[in-house]
């Protein structure tokens, strides 16, 4: 086993570097997680995203993923928010944009700190080997993180710390070193069903497991066509993600933004923005006005698609010109939910 000193210089070292949860578990393949995992794409649950089904063998453990992984150092970045993300539910003229997408692509800076905290370990470590990932590889970061100690999965099926609630970025270094594992985290949900009955699509069929199919997360970020309209007046006017399910959590209460990574601070154009202006984004003003943001990553028109529902949600009549015009956008999937839009605030307007 590696020195339990060298276990601690890398907790320090962690939280120096901005993280604010580290832990370590095993990298050996767990048969719970793999039996999860299967009946999750068994059931299709995944929806469209067909890389989880390709790389299931990967995903399932770290060893499948990297045979000569030892060990998992699992970590946490806080990006707590400043007021309440619920607040703007009830002001259609504005357009709900998830916390979590509200600043810089956090892609870029846990990896930026991840990866300065592999040079740090291999500089200590010569001999040793490591990877760190961040969301865009087969890698289970909640049920690692819970093994990890720095969190549990909620029955929302996120991480959740006792000290910052459910608004962590999560990251995560194989390595070739022998750690010491910390004990799993106990799950503290109790009898709790908040994020459960706040959900506005029932995308839970049961306490611990999500149908990403009627997750609103997945259908305006991850899902490519015309969103199903039984899901399109559920949308309000969320038009990039869904933090309900987190927002209620009653472990927020202990999450601070004072903790929040000094890089991952929201853009104030963000935080409350106009929806109509967004009705107006060619690609090239999109892909200006969405820089260095995780948003750009959908592209244009899925965005324009999402701002149309919540459009058609809204009852604004002064935007119904704008809405109207795109009913001849070139994206078909576009025009579609401008003439979906359009129909809505004509019937609102009777």
């Amino acid at each position: 086993m590696v020195n339990i000193g060298l276990q601690a210089d890398l907790r320090t070292e962690a939280e120096r570097l901005g993280f604010v949860a580290c832990g370590f578990t095993s990298a050996a393949p767990d048969p719970q997680r793999t039996a999860r995992l299967e009946e999750f794409l068994g059931q299709g649950r995944h929806g469209a995203m067909e890389w989880m089904e390709a790389r299931k063998v990967q995903r399932a453990s770290p060893q499948g993923l990297w045979s000569e992984a030892r060990s998992v150092i699992a970590l946490g970045m806080s990006y707590a928010p400043d007021g309440d993300p619920l607040a703007l539910a009830d002001e259609a003229e504005k357009a709900r944009i998830s916390v979590y997408a509200q600043g810089r692509d956090y892609h870029d800076v846990v990896k930026k700190a991840l990866k300065a905290l592999a040079r740090w370990l291999i500089a200590r470590e010569p001999e040793s080997e490591l990877k760190v990932f961040v969301d865009t590889a087969p890698v289970m970061e909640k049920p690692l993180g819970q093994a990890a100690g720095i969190g549990w999965q909620g029955k929302h099926t996120n991480l959740v710390s006792r000290d910052h609630g459910s608004w962590l970025f999560l990251g995560a270094i194989y390595s070739t070193l022998d750690f010491v594992p910390d004990d799993p985290h106990a799950d503290r949900c109790g009898n709790c069903r908040a994020c459960q009955d706040a959900c506005p699509t029932d995308a839970f069929p049961r306490p611990y497991q999500l149908d990403a199919r009627r997750c609103i997360s997945y259908l305006t970020i991850e899902h490519k066509g015309p969103i199903p309209e039984e899901f399109r007046t559920a949308l309000g006017n969320r038009i990039y993600g869904c933090d309900d399910c987190l927002a209620v959590c009653p472990w927020n209460k202990f999450a601070d933004a004072a903790h929040r990574h000094i890089k991952l601070a929201p853009r104030a154009e963000l935080t409350a923005p106009e929806l109509a202006s967004f009705l107006r984004f060619d690609d090239a003003g999109f892909r200006q006005f969405f820089s260095g943001s995780p948003i750009k990553r959908i592209g244009r028109d899925r965005f324009v698609r999402n701002c149309l529902y919540a459009a058609g949600n809204s009852g604004q009549a002064a935007i119904e010109p704008i809405v109207r015009g795109l009913c001849s956008d070139p994206d078909p999937v576009v025009a579609d939910a401008a003439r979906w839009a359009t129909a809505r605030l004509a019937q609102a307007a009777r």
